[in-house]
């Protein structure tokens, strides 16, 4: 798959209308940074698949805001490893190959593994962890497979979060929204999100037990198979 894209795709079409009403979130103080903040939602979302290219004209008209500052904007996403900007041809929306969905597994084993270790002593703050764990579940029941792969997501960013630490939170949003970039050309969410739903039930399980030991061991195991059956899938898309 290259990144260059067709259609309506091809022109920054899909998502202008969600934009729109994003404009509100930009309040007095429009910077590039709360551009960046809608433009990585909406990329992390599927508004803005992989291979997009991305209309300066289009969004700016969408959020009203200046050229210069969508384009540092785009800058700050480029960094983040969310965008890429090709000469003479404008910004697309980053197209992942298989060494980068194995890099950012390494990425999420390292910290993920590292915050449950550190938990120190139980109880744990567990609600937002068992929030989304109850996501995932009501989203299955509705068929709603691009719903699990969110609520997943949170399950992830709300266990990082549990380190108490701003640094370690933004690293994981960035982490996390970039595999999101592989998520949305997997033709078969369910089969890849499905199994992950009892895990992420029993991790939470298992914390609630006082058992970090044994939770960081089932957060290991859950990452290296989930990263096997994603690359898997994905070498023969890309």
């Amino acid at each position: 798959m290259g990144a260059q894209a067709t259609g309506a795709q091809g022109t920054g079409g899909p998502g202008l209308g969600e934009l729109a009403d994003d404009r509100a979130l930009l309040g007095r103080t429009s910077t590039a940074e709360r551009v960046a903040d809608i433009l990585r939602t909406r990329v992390a979302e599927g508004y803005f698949p992989p291979g997009t290219r991305l209309s300066e004209e289009g969004i700016g008209g969408a959020l009203k805001v200046s050229r210069n500052t969508l384009r540092e904007a785009f800058r700050l996403l480029t960094h983040e490893r969310l965008l890429v900007h090709e000469l003479n041809r404008g910004v697309f929306v980053r197209v992942l190959a298989v060494d980068d969905v194995v890099d950012i597994y390494r990425t999420r084993r390292l910290v993920e593994c590292a915050v449950v270790h550190g938990l120190g002593e139980p109880p744990f703050a567990l609600d937002a962890l068992a929030a989304a764990v109850a996501e995932g579940l009501a989203a299955a029941r509705a068929g709603n497979w691009k719903g699990v792969s969110t609520a997943n997501i949170h399950f992830h960013r709300e266990l990082v979060a549990l380190a108490g630490s701003a640094r370690t939170d933004e690293l994981m949003r960035g982490v996390l929204a970039e595999l999101r970039l592989a998520f949305h050309v997997v033709a078969d969410p369910q089969r890849l999100h499905e199994p992950y739903l009892a895990r992420n039930r029993e991790i939470l399980d298992t914390l609630r037990a006082g058992r970090r030991a044994e939770a960081e061991a089932l957060l290991a195991a859950y990452l290296d198979d989930s990263r096997t059956q994603l690359v898997e899938v994905y070498a023969g898309l890309v």
